[in-house]
């Protein structure tokens, strides 16, 4: 009797963020799979105790989120089976709340009595989250979209603002009329508890502008800050972008 397996890719989507809701009973099936092991419909009904129609439903919804995919089995002229396992984003997700640890490792970071040493370390992460999000804009980017470094800065600031948006940083992007140059407002601290334990030094602010200048590919500068008693944290063009910006806008004719 032969056998032979084949992989279907999952289909083409928007890639799901860390911060995005899941069902619980969607929790469980990906924790029935973090064994490595990749299992069929009717073994997840007898791991989970459902129906075959349940688990069905939370595979239809787990292989659009790109969190699992699929393996066609076939033995013989039957009927072929499916297989299902974790995709690398679906390991991600079924694994522990990393929260804690990010939390410890900060606290660790800030302990660094070598302020040189702990400034590069600073300036090492917010590179790396830049980075990360600048790749989050592109993968959402339409085939027919300009080249990111086409766009404005207020187009990018935009582009940014869905992103953190879906990462549950309140962000709103609006236009000063002081000076109609945009700024990418956050409404609510997203690292409340790391902030504070970085308050004397403002190394969280630090971390942020970095991360937002490298997502954006543009210099920006924290504006308003929550620790000061604002409303907000406010990040504008920093005096070098403004001038570039300002160089970029159409000349008007001199009367």
């Amino acid at each position: 009797m032969k056998r032979s397996m084949t992989q279907q890719q999952p289909t083409q989507r928007q890639p799901a963020t860390a911060s995005e809701d899941l069902r619980s009973v969607d929790r469980e099936l990906l924790s029935a799979l973090r064994g490595g092991q990749s299992m069929t419909i009717g073994d997840l009904t007898d791991a989970l105790g459902v129906t075959a129609t349940a688990v069905r439903q939370r595979i239809d919804r787990l292989l659009s989120a790109g969190l699992i995919e699929r393996q066609k089995e076939v033995a013989g002229r039957g009927r072929p089976t499916y297989r299902y396992g974790l995709t690398v984003l679906g390991h991600q997700r079924a694994g522990a709340n990393p929260a804690e640890l990010a939390d410890a490792m900060w606290r660790e970071i800030m302990a660094i009595e070598d302020a040189e040493v702990r400034d590069a370390v600073v300036a090492g992460v917010a590179s790396r989250l830049g980075r990360q999000y600048l790749a989050k804009i592109r993968a959402i980017a339409d085939d027919d979209d300009p080249v990111l470094s086409d766009l404005s800065l207020e187009e990018r600031m935009k582009r940014l603002a869905g992103v953190l948006t879906g990462e549950r940083i309140e962000t709103d992007v609006r236009t000063l009329a002081s000076n109609d140059l945009p700024v990418l407002d956050i409404t609510a601290c997203p690292y409340p508890s790391l902030t504070e334990a970085a308050s004397h030094d403002r190394a969280m602010c630090r971390l942020e502008e970095q991360m937002l200048s490298e997502a954006l590919g543009k210099q920006v500068q924290l504006s308003s800050c929550r620790l000061d008693g604002d409303d907000r944290c406010q990040f504008s063009a920093s005096p070098e972008t403004s001038d570039s910006v300002d160089d970029a806008k159409p000349k008007q004719q001199e009367r």
